[in-house]
């Protein structure tokens, strides 16, 4: 397991009333049009990972995937999970709850190259 996400403090909250809820949960980061910068929240079971998700890591005990291709878009960044106002997915766990997961993000620093 990589170590490429991080969440806030107000995320991690969140994440504790969702697990208290619901028990397990997991991430998914969404590559559709509608939620793109929205982290997708199921129940542990409720969302089937694909053989070629790429997990980032675990925020709050909850671990993070992401699509391969879109993993290899962002492979260099870190993604770090917080919440703002608003309406979660349709199918997200924090829907109705007028605070939504967002994925924000943050470029990691490469070596320089070193010329031949």
């Amino acid at each position: 397991m990589q170590n490429q996400v991080s969440a806030t403090a107000a995320a991690l909250d969140l994440i504790g009333t969702l697990q208290a809820e619901y028990g397990p949960i997991m991430f998914h980061q969404s590559g559709g049009c509608c939620d793109g910068s929205s982290p997708m929240c199921y129940a542990q079971g409720d969302f089937i990972v694909g053989d070629h998700d790429v997990c980032l890591g675990e925020i709050g005990g909850a671990p993070v995937y992401i699509s391969a291709s879109q993993y290899d878009v962002w492979k260099h960044t870190e993604l770090i999970i917080d919440v703002v106002p608003g309406r979660g997915g349709m199918f997200s766990l924090d829907n109705g709850r007028e605070v939504r997961f967002l994925t924000r993000s943050k470029v990691c620093v490469a070596p320089p190259f070193a010329a031949g």
